[in-house]
């Protein structure tokens, strides 16, 4: 099989993004996403309002990826799809317009775990991207999920540590909910940060057993925070808005940062892959940046484009499926949770 020679499709649907991508091999020649604005009037995605959005946007977003890439579906090898975690009525749309295409093209289907792509993303062969070499740190902090994970191979993964409630983008998006802000509401926490001083206000640190880590005590802490100052001031939150974001954005990157040293330093790894949509933002890449001197850690920050949720990274993961021979089969269920 000449992998390099590979044309993969593939979907990602797993919560509020329908995303098709097409590779050949390592390569990505289209990476298309079609955003739900539609859950910006709820403060959160919706679940059903998803599932609904995506039955309508799968089909244009996968011709869109075919026609970017020059590619006619007769062209393609391998239909890859995102199995889970996420939304089950999202994941099920995915999982059963790859399964119908693989079906009438005969093609390989290849379910991919959402997780494993956001980490597997920095092996895509592309100008700007260095792959990192096995066992490593992989760390994915996104809406949903906060994970330290050791990486032994393309999938053989075991979880250190996790979130023990809140993921550290929950957490940015509940917090910046109290102060008023759109979702989702880590970008504008970290655009208004800017401007203001990390040091401003103080908020706890927990100090949790192992690897696992904690954001529910720091989300509380903030909203009590807030419903205090605002009892006297009506006008609190809108004069120190800058300085608000600033310092919870501080202390949310703060928490991971501590147990990405503790592990390091434990399991003795200097090589640390972020993954996930909270990579974005611009406090954890300084920090880590900085850390990276002063650790003496290699740190691997993947180009923004492919931060939030894709189906490029899905592809990647589908192609080293490929070269395991690790095919996937109609009757294969999607997910809403689905381990390492």
């Amino acid at each position: 099989m000449l992998s390099n020679q590979e044309l993969i499709l593939a979907i990602e649907s797993s919560c509020d993004d329908t995303a098709a991508a097409v590779l050949k091999g390592r390569k990505v020649l289209s990476n298309c996403i079609a955003n739900q604005t539609i859950h910006k009037a709820y403060g959160g995605v919706v679940p059903e309002l998803a599932s609904r959005a995506h039955q309508s946007k799968i089909i244009p977003v996968v011709q869109q990826a075919l026609a970017h890439a020059n590619i006619d579906k007769n062209d393609l090898t391998a239909i890859a799809y995102t199995q889970g975690p996420g939304l089950l009525g999202s994941l099920l749309v995915g999982g059963a317009f790859a399964k119908s295409f693989a079906l009438s093209l005969n093609l390989p289907l290849i379910p991919i775990n959402h997780m494993q792509g956001h980490l597997l993303v920095h092996f895509i062969e592309e100008e700007g991207i260095e792959a990192p070499k096995f066992p490593f740190l992989g760390v994915t902090v996104s809406g949903g999920h906060t994970q330290l994970v050791l990486v032994k191979n393309h999938f053989n993964m075991e979880v250190l540590g996790t979130t023990l409630d809140d993921a550290i983008g929950e957490a940015f998006d509940k917090c910046g909910k109290r102060m008023g802000l759109e979702y989702p509401s880590g970008p504008q926490i970290d655009k208004l940060a800017q401007k203001g001083d990390p040091t401003k206000f103080r908020f706890p640190i927990p100090n949790m057993k192992g690897f696992d880590v904690s954001y529910s005590g720091v989300k509380t802490a903030f909203t009590n925070f807030i419903h205090k100052q605002t009892q006297n001031d009506g006008n609190y939150i809108s004069k120190n808005l800058n300085d608000l974001c600033a310092s919870l954005q501080y202390t949310l990157v703060q928490i991971i940062l501590k147990k990405i040293e503790q592990v390091t330093q434990t399991q003795q790894l200097n090589q640390i892959v972020i993954g996930g949509g909270v990579a974005a933002n611009s406090e954890l890449r300084k920090q880590l940046l900085t850390s990276e001197k002063s650790h003496q850690w290699k740190v691997f920050l993947p180009p923004l484009k492919y931060t939030t949720d894709n189906a490029a990274m899905i592809g990647i993961a589908a192609y080293y499926k490929i070269l395991n021979k690790q095919f996937g089969r109609l009757t294969d269920p999607s997910l809403s949770r689905l381990n390492y």
